[in-house]
């Protein structure tokens, strides 16, 4: 049994959006909503679904696909166009004259005058970044890699606790910086990963920080964290067990 709270709604469920959409390709407003829906394809978090009228005229497609009760569109915007872009659902949906785009064929998302960044942002979700004495320990194959009792604990509904690090706790001599950028529609855009290299072995993207996130998880600012997924982290005393999860930053 999981020791966090699981996601709280089932897939199907729809709500309304309280807040502003808006989206954009090649530098043109593809999106303008003020009447978007919530919908939740799997329980984790939903996307978007938009009224036909708020979609800037004549840049969808019709791609002559249709899957269920949706028809396939490309997004066209000058000389750029992006094939099977969105779906536009049919008399027969559930929420017929909407629309439901892939989220990478936007160059940008915004709710309100702020932007987001994967999908968007699940109003069931809460992530509170505490500061805590509470002492933690992060090895890998019996090698210490980070310890600390002045931690900060992220919690986030549905995931794992995360464990933040001062830098000055986390041993460097074992980490191998690395390329990878993710971003995470709740703490922002990664400014740092690392593999962790322990013997010959070189276990790829461990840990990551964020020198810039988001206003609400402030005081992650510059930490490193570590995955529990693929490390072992004792807690006071306590080795907790790897969870399972579909991963989050």
């Amino acid at each position: 049994m999981a020791d966090y709270p699981a996601a709280p709604v089932e897939a199907g469920h729809v709500e309304p959006v309280p807040r502003r959409v808006r989206a954009t390709l090649a530098g043109v407003t593809i999106v303008d909503s003020s009447r978007a829906k919530y919908v939740w394809e799997w329980p984790y978090y939903p996307q978007f679904y938009l009224p036909l009228d708020d979609i800037a005229p004549g840049v969808l497609v019709d791609e002559d696909h249709a899957e269920g009760p949706a028809r396939r569109h490309a997004l066209r915007v000058g000389e750029v166009e992006k094939p099977a872009a969105a779906w536009v659902q049919g008399d027969d949906a559930a929420l017929p004259g909407h629309v439901r785009f892939e989220w990478n064929a936007l160059d940008a998302w915004f709710e309100e005058d702020e932007q987001i960044y994967v999908h968007p942002r699940n109003p069931y979700s809460r992530v509170d970044a505490l500061r805590s004495t509470r002492h933690v320990r992060v090895q890998l194959d019996g090698v210490p890699l980070a310890e600390s009792s002045s931690p900060v604990l992220l919690f986030e509904t549905g995931l794992p606790t995360r464990y933040y690090f001062n830098r000055t706790e986390v041993d460097f001599t074992h980490l191998v910086p690395s390329e990878t950028v993710t971003a995470c529609p709740y703490k922002g855009r990664t400014s740092g990963y690392w593999s962790a290299r322990i013997g010959d072995v070189l276990h790829r993207d461990l840990a990551w920080s964020y020198d810039y996130p988001a206003p609400a998880v402030l005081p992650i600012t510059g930490l490193v964290a570590f995955y529990n997924e693929f490390v072992d982290i004792e807690r006071d005393g306590e080795e907790l067990p790897r969870p399972r999860t579909h991963f989050s930053r």
